[in-house]
Parts: structure tokens; C-alpha cells; sequence
């Protein structure tokens, strides 16, 4: 059984954020940038955006392309950023979301829901963050401190629309989630999961209408609904070293909405 106990600050760690041209991932970028970590934004197709949170940290950050359903694509994406930053990465944010929209009009429905839907969903969320994590393990041990934090959503407990194929890969997730924060613990890895509701707004809640964030709001203790800023607060907290001893758990950001 290992006794490490491993704590390193924002300010030191190289923070590969998935996805984090637009969107969440944008905040996440953001977030991180300011509290001093050197990160890495990683784009599929978003390279304008990507370059441009770059540019305006170009001390701190790096745009680099990469499909992470492609896993030499990712190995090919940390060494990149290895050689730039001079050291490993040392914390993986999975956020990426490959071609999915928050509209309940155009969901597929039980009756013509596909595996291919599913396939799609689980490729992007599934096996990117395997990609990601796969990558990311030897630099992380030879640091002997890494955090992994996977982006999940509360739709697993509360399908307030249901989304069948997102919905299901989030909740693989977090199954790997769990059995990665056992197999990780003993070289001071950890593995955590923030699972948000409907962020106000994103690129991926864009298609939502504003009656939908009303009832949401309506029914949520903090009486509003959670912006994507405030959903990067809680991957600062999982990386920071006051979550040192947290691993596999799942922390609901949604403003209380879910409480289980």
C-alpha cells in the first residue's frame, strides 16, 4: 500500500484541458490560466478560437490540434507539449464534447435512438478520456503527482431530457472514473469527476430555449442556473492541494438541483 501523499500547486502544474477552444472548455482554459498553471488548449477543428486564448497568454498557454479519439494524435499532442513547456503534463481535464448540441427537439427518441449515436458519444467521451489518460500516465509517474478530472453531468440522476446517448457515455465515465481512482491512488494519482447540469449559456446549451433554463431555475435552491465559470471553480478545487486526499468521487455543480 503506498503512502503517498503528493500536493502540487496551480501555479506548477501543466494542465492539458480537452476541448477547450469554446465553450466550457474555454472557462476551464481561463480558469486555470489564472491562477498561474501553464496549459495546454487542446482543438479538434476550433483552431482561431484555440490560438486565440494562446496569444493572450503567451507565456502560460499552447493551442495544439489534436482528434482524442485518436490515440497517436494525443501521444503526438503531450509530446508537443512537453518539449514547449520542458516538462510532463501533469493534469488532464476531459471535457471535450465531439458533436453533440443540447436540443431536445432533435434528440434521438427511444424509438430511433442508433448504436451509432451511442458509438458516437461513447468514442469522444469514453475512449478520449482513456486516450488522454493513457498519454498522460508515464510523465504523471514520473512526476509522482497527477489529477485527472473527467466532466460528467447530472443527467445520469435526473433525465430531465433524455438524452440517451450522452447521457449513457457520461455515466461510463464515471464508472472508469472510480475503478481509474483505484488503480492511480498508489502513484498519487487521483481521478475525479464534476458532473453539472445546464450551464448558462455554452456553445453545446446553445440550442436550448430560455423556457428550459427557466424551469430549471425555478426548481434549483440557488433559484438560477450555474454558469460555465462556476463549474471551473470546483476542477480548481479537485487539482488544488485541498483536494489532495479526494479521489473518485463525482462533485454535482448545478446549484443543488441534485443532491444524491
Amino acid at each position: 500500500m503506498s503512502s503517498v501523499d503528493t500536493a502540487l500547486p496551480i501555479d506548477r502544474q501543466i494542465v492539458l484541458v480537452t476541448g477547450g477552444a469554446r465553450g466550457l472548455g474555454s472557462h476551464l482554459v481561463r480558469s486555470f490560466l489564472r491562477e498561474g498553471a501553464n496549459v495546454v488548449i487542446n482543438h479538434k477543428t476550433s483552431g482561431k478560437a484555440a490560438q486565440g486564448l494562446a496569444d493572450a497568454h503567451p507565456d502560460h498557454a499552447l493551442a495544439v490540434q489534436a482528434d482524442v479519439r485518436d490515440a497517436q494524435q494525443v501521444t503526438d499532442m503531450l509530446r508537443t507539449a512537453r518539449e514547449h513547456f520542458g516538462t510532463p503534463i501533469t493534469t488532464v481535464v476531459n471535457n471535450a464534447l465531439v458533436d453533440f448540441s443540447f436540443n431536445g427537439d432533435a434528440r434521438p427518441h427511444a424509438d430511433s435512438l442508433t448504436w451509432n449515436h451511442l458509438h458516437q458519444q461513447f468514442s469522444g467521451t469514453v475512449q478520449g478520456a482513456l486516450n488522454t489518460v493513457q498519454a498522460a500516465l508515464p510523465g504523471m509517474r514520473e512526476a509522482g503527482f497527477g489529477r485527472i478530472v473527467n466532466v460528467g453531468t447530472n443527467l445520469f440522476q435526473n433525465p430531465v431530457v433524455p438524452y440517451h446517448d450522452y447521457t449513457a457515455a457520461k455515466a461510463a465515465l464515471l464508472s472508469l472514473t472510480r475503478t481509474l481512482a483505484h488503480d492511480l491512488g498508489p502513484d498519487g494519482i487521483t481521478v475525479n469527476m464534476i458532473s453539472g447540469g445546464l450551464l448558462r449559456t455554452t456553445d453545446a446549451s446553445s440550442a436550448t430555449p430560455e423556457e428550459v433554463f427557466d424551469v430549471i431555475a425555478s426548481t434549483t435552491p440557488l433559484r438560477r442556473v450555474i454558469g460555465p465559470e462556476e463549474f471551473a471553480d470546483a476542477a480548481l478545487y479537485f487539482t488544488s492541494p485541498w483536494a489532495r486526499a479526494v479521489t473518485g468521487q463525482n462533485l454535482v455543480v448545478d446549484g443543488g438541483l441534485v443532491t444524491d
